[in-house]
Formats: C-alpha cells, structure tokens, sequence
C-alpha cells in the first residue's frame, strides 16, 4: 500500500545528514507516496517542495522554531509569530507545526493568536501536547484542526476515543505512541476496535528528529505495515 508518513523532519542543523537525493530514495524503496514535511529550520522544507519529486505529495507546515532552543520558548516569543507570518507568505503551507507545548503554557494570549491565525487561513496545527494543553488549543478556538502527534504517547485508548468523538476536526497520530501492540507486533483488541471505529482519524509517521530515526526508516515502516496487515 501507498503509505503517507505525517511525521517527517528534514532539519538543518547545520546542515541535513542525508542529502536531498537520498531522503528521497528512502521515500521511494518504502512506498511513501505522501510527507508532512516539516523541519528546523524551515529550510529542509523548502528543499522537499522544491524538489517536486515524481510521486511524492508534498504537505508542507511551519516550524516554528529557528534552533533547538525555540522548543522552550517559541509560545511566549512575539518573533516566532512574525516567522508563521513570513513563512505563510509563501503561499504553500498547510499548517503549523510540529510544536511542543504542555499545560498551562497553552493558554497563553499569544498561542491563542496563533490558532486563530490558522483557524483564518484553513491551517492545520500539529501539535506536541499533554492533554490539558490539547483542551486549551480548542478552547481558545473550537474551528481549529489539530494533529494530535503521538496521540498523547499514553493516553489511554478509552479517553482518546472520547476526544475524537467530542472533537470532530482532531487526528491522532502514532509515532512513538505506546501499548497500540502486544508483544507479537499484533494490535492489541482495544486498539484494533479503536482503529476500526475511527479509520478516519488516524495518521502514522516517521518522527525522523533525530539521525537514528533515519537510519531505522525502513524498520519503522515495515512494522506499521504490519499493523495495518
């Protein structure tokens, strides 16, 4: 099966490990057709839409981050919001994120006013959270679309069934996410209802953010085929 991996980082920092030539092979002897692509800086995702590689669907979001340390402080830094606003002046971005963000620091005036920045432009946000942190992203608006990434890594499955049901335009996505198999690399029951139930509403990816996840692309992929075989 075609398969699109919407948890992929190309960052630059300084420069890529892999070369643009090789991250795309990797796509091609994996079958990934599609990419969320986003990266630190936002460089490496100018390279992969620019590239218009033959067979790859490239969905572009902002990171907004410039350097590691943007990760920390990016949702109380006014400069940040002026790069979402240069970066979406380009004129192909889908959403914003990956960024990471917990509790209370949601709630915040100016994370606020970038989710109704998104809200106004039909942006997805891909967001890094705790759930306490997701409630405050739909509080602050009930329109905005977000990307759940890893779907809260324990939540359990109980609850995210209950958020998907309370929130239409939420997505859980599963890199890293832990308990989905058993220790056969079969889905568990609870898992496997919940996937039947909501098919819609889920997303796998790579979460290359570091080298090594790179270096495991393959074995990544090979077991999320195994799940959905």
């Amino acid at each position: 099966l075609p398969i699109f991996d919407a948890h992929l980082h190309y960052n630059q920092e300084p420069n890529p490990f892999y070369p643009l030539d090789k991250v795309l092979e990797i796509f091609r002897r994996n079958g990934v057709t599609g990419i969320l692509a986003t990266s630190r800086p936002n460089k490496g995702t100018h390279q992969l839409v620019g590239a218009k590689a033959p067979g790859l669907w490239v969905i572009p979001f902002i990171r907004p981050y410039r350097t590691r340390d943007d990760i920390q402080t990016w949702f109380n830094d006014a400069a940040i919001f002026d790069l979402i606003q240069a970066e979406q002046r380009r004129g192909y971005y889908r959403g914003i994120g990956e960024f990471h963000i917990y509790g209370n620091a949601a709630a915040g005036a100016l994370v606020k006013t970038i989710v109704d920045f998104a809200v106004e432009r039909d942006l997805y946000l891909h967001a890094h959270c705790d759930e306490t942190a997701l409630l405050h992203l739909f509080a602050h608006n009930p329109r905005a679309k977000i990307i759940w990434a890893h779907t809260g890594f324990t939540t359990p499955p109980g609850r995210v069934r209950q958020l998907l049901e309370k929130y239409p335009a939420l997505w859980g996505e599963l890199s890293y996410r832990s308990g989905i198999a058993d220790g056969s690399g079969k889905l568990t029951a609870e898992w496997r209802e919940l996937f039947a139930r909501h098919s819609d509403r889920f997303l796998i990816g790579s979460d290359t953010w570091i080298n090594e996840r790179w270096f495991n692309y393959d074995t990544i992929f090979n077991t999320y085929r195994a799940w959905l075989a």
